[in-house]
């Protein structure tokens, strides 16, 4: 079934325009809650990766979260920089890469469990539960190939 047509596509009404008005508010939300930690909200997937496994690898990372491998190495560089993870080589294979989060990074990651639901629940405050879960079935239904 086709639901767009070059008739009727209308780029302001279109699923992908509103997924990504939603994506944007919800970013701009939660980066003003996690200011105090001085971390954006683009860092979160890895951070609370790292987080539930301990050592993970910047390869690994980039098919989890579906970041391509540039965009993976400026954020890994800027949490570094950050002091929030450590990297170091593999010694079984000397072209991996090992990360792990620094004391500071599981401190941040602890206060980001912290304060995200907060910001989901406030955007999701006027869902019943019965549409939350309809939303997130719908969602991965979008996701599917």
């Amino acid at each position: 079934m086709s639901f767009y047509t070059a008739e009727n596509f209308h780029h302001i009404g279109s699923v992908g325009f509103l997924l990504n008005k939603a994506r944007n508010q919800i970013v701009a939300d939660m980066d003003a809650a996690l200011a105090e930690l001085n971390v954006k909200a683009q860092y979160i997937g890895i951070l609370m990766s790292l987080m539930r496994e301990p050592t993970a690898t910047p390869a690994g990372l980039s098919r989890q979260l579906g970041v391509d491998s540039g965009l993976m190495t400026r954020m890994l560089d800027r949490l570094d920089a950050l002091g929030l993870l450590d990297r170091s080589r593999d010694t079984m294979d000397r072209r991996v890469v090992n990360l792990q989060l620094t004391a500071a990074g599981r401190a941040a990651s602890r206060r980001i469990a912290e304060l995200a639901p907060n910001v989901l629940n406030a955007r999701l405050r006027n869902f019943s539960p019965a549409e939350h879960d309809e939303l997130r079935r719908l969602l991965y239904k979008l996701l599917l190939d």
